[in-house]
């Protein structure tokens, strides 16, 4: 039997890719396409919903889903930590649905995101730099801010980095006490570099995203896995193991 899904945010790029990916797959029928001038009650029927929309518009499509037992996987940015506790409290208890939050679906990111964490207990210097397309409408990106939780939360009782004169503009908006600094440019899909400095040395962990295509393999994976998820997961790292601990696929 295919998994019904309905796909919301349809006519953005992303939103073009996951419904191109559904329709090519065996195992998901595409019933619903919703753009921005669409009706949310069309996903009705669906047994899980893509979210691919925009971070004023995703939280109010993610909660009309839940509300109607549809399980959601979430591709839209701007899901703070305050936003994703406030959704746990809606479905807390509730086993019949699930959310996914991927703040990226391309698996290289998730390495990258990973050794960065590894790596944010031997430095106090460290910074992000995030690059996309000018098109791109919220910045720090999400991939930047997990990326700077997950090294905060690696850090623990070291504390924050050191990050001088954050009085100043112009030293990047700070997540976990991370400067990460964005830029919006023409000819650009999406980077990351995560810098740490040492005592005579500077490590530097790159990701480069060059086609919309590095993103098939983690929506493949991640639609599998909300078909069968209750709660909520956030990060593409819950869903395959990554030989860390903590990191086992569910």
């Amino acid at each position: 039997m295919t998994i019904k899904v309905a796909v919301v945010g349809a006519t953005g790029k992303m939103g073009q890719l996951v419904s191109q990916i559904v329709e090519a797959s065996p195992e998901f029928e595409l019933v619903a396409q919703i753009g921005s001038k669409g009706e949310l009650s069309d996903m009705l029927g669906a047994d899980i919903a893509v979210d691919v929309t925009l971070p004023a518009v995703s939280q109010g499509v993610v909660e009309y889903a839940v509300a109607h037992g549809i399980s959601v996987l979430v591709g839209t940015s701007g899901w703070t930590s305050e936003r994703i506790a406030g959704l746990e409290r809606m479905i807390n208890g509730n086993l019949a649905v699930g959310v996914i939050i991927v703040p990226n679906f391309s698996v290289g990111s998730v390495l990258a995101t990973a050794f960065a964490a590894m790596a944010a207990r031997f430095y106090d210097s460290i910074e992000i730099i995030e690059a996309h397309h000018a098109g791109k409408i919220d910045s720090p990106s999400g991939t930047a801010v997990r990326t700077a939780e997950l090294m905060g939360s690696a850090r623990g009782s070291l504390g924050p980095v050191s990050a001088p004169y954050i009085d100043q503009r112009a030293r990047g908006q700070q997540v976990s006490s991370i400067p990460i600094h964005s830029l919006r440019m023409q000819g650009v899909v999406a980077k990351q570099d995560v810098i740490f400095g040492g005592t005579g040395e500077l490590l530097t962990i790159s990701h480069d995203t060059l086609a919309p295509s590095a993103y098939e393999a983690g929506i493949l994976l991640a639609l599998r896995a909300t078909t069968t998820t209750t709660g909520v997961i956030v990060g593409l790292d819950k869903l395959i193991d990554l030989g860390l601990p903590g990191s086992e696929s569910p």
